[in-house]
């Protein structure tokens, strides 16, 4: 795939948030002591080629004068994230906010729990018009627009700004990348409008992500059950469900789905597959340990933006999203955040050596 000249590689519409943590691995009902980060899958996506130097740019809303908002900003700049989007007014205490996520990291066989606080969240109000797409888009230059299904389907006005982001991105000839992610909760009494919508960004979209139930629930593709053991022994059902959405958007040049097999909360089997330029790549599933699972997934996406807009070869992709994962998933943040691509190498590689 070609990717343009940009000044950002990859940007995002997103609605940016703060989670809270146990410390200690604790449950979040029992516990009195937490740790607060600024997060949202979108964001987490970029934050793997933020991170080894190249420019991202988040597309958002904040609310204004909120020191959640500050908070948030703050932290974007401190994770090498550009970001545009008006301050709007918070229109007094019931008025809007940047949602709460509340999840613990879980233990053994406690699993992790996720507790989202949405009411009157800020991001659901993303317009297209607050951006200078022209600017963005045509002068600027944009490597990959990323678009994830939660904003997609987390309101009418989010739908509706995805959608004309995407055609926005095709006529200037940046690439567009689609991270199905599915939510049950985002879709219900909205089925017939999110799949006609979820169908057009996929038939623009460039880059295609998601797991078995993605495709199937997001798209209508028959797949593989969700959940479950023995992947390796499913991987061609996975490669039949991904031949069929070739078949369906066949404007897609990369289509990935991890795989994950869940021992534990602190030890998942996580591995993935890839068709890219009509060759397939497989990662066999391999036992990593887990600080906190949340972000895995968005790591994995990261990494394989960040093996497209970097220019690497078509087989790295793959094992850099492979590794950005294990990084998100073996971190208290949300995201990955390699120190240099060494260390996603040396990650993929099973190379725990001590750096000196």
């Amino acid at each position: 795939m070609e990717v343009r000249k940009y000044k950002y590689a990859i940007a995002s519409p997103t609605s940016m948030g703060v989670r809270i943590t146990p410390e200690n691995r604790m449950a979040v009902q029992n516990s009195n002591r937490f740790y607060l980060q600024s997060t949202s899958a979108e964001s987490n996506v970029l934050n793997v080629s933020s991170s080894l130097g190249l420019p991202c740019l988040v597309l958002t809303r904040f609310v204004e004068g909120s020191p959640i908002a500050a908070f948030i900003k703050a932290q974007l700049r401190a994770r090498n994230i550009c970001f545009e989007g008006p301050d709007i007014p918070q229109g007094g205490p019931w008025g809007w906010r940047h949602q709460f996520n509340i999840a613990d990291s879980g233990f053994g066989l406690r699993a992790s729990r996720v507790w989202n606080d949405r009411a009157g969240e800020i991001g659901r109000t993303l317009d297209a018009s607050d951006y200078d797409v022209e600017r963005i888009f045509g002068q600027e230059g944009v490597g990959v627009l990323h678009l994830s299904g939660l904003i997609a389907a987390m309101s009418e006005d989010t739908t509706r700004c995805c959608l004309q982001l995407a055609r926005e991105a095709k006529k200037y000839g940046t690439l567009v990348s689609f991270d199905l992610n599915y939510r049950a909760s985002f879709w219900k009494g909205r089925e017939a409008e999110l799949s006609a919508a979820f169908k057009e960004i996929a038939s623009a979209a460039d880059i295609l992500v998601g797991n078995e139930e993605d495709f199937q629930l997001c798209l209508g593709l028959e797949g593989p059950e969700a959940g479950g053991k023995d992947l390796s022994s499913k991987i061609e059902s996975f490669k039949g469900m991904i031949t069929r959405a070739k078949q369906e958007y066949p404007n897609a040049k990369v289509f990935a789905t991890t795989l994950r097999e869940v021992l534990s909360a602190n030890r998942n089997l996580w591995g993935a597959i890839m068709l890219a330029e009509g060759e397939w790549f497989v990662e066999e599933p391999r036992e990593i340990e887990i600080m906190d699972r949340i972000g895995g997934g968005d790591g994995f996406t990261g990494g394989v933006l960040y093996g497209v807009v970097s220019g690497k070869p078509v087989a790295d992709w793959i094992k850099l999203g492979w590794a950005a994962g294990v990084l998100a998933a073996e971190s208290l943040n949300d995201w990955a955040e390699p120190a240099d691509e060494k260390q996603l190498r040396d990650v993929y590689k099973g190379n725990a050596r001590v750096q000196r």
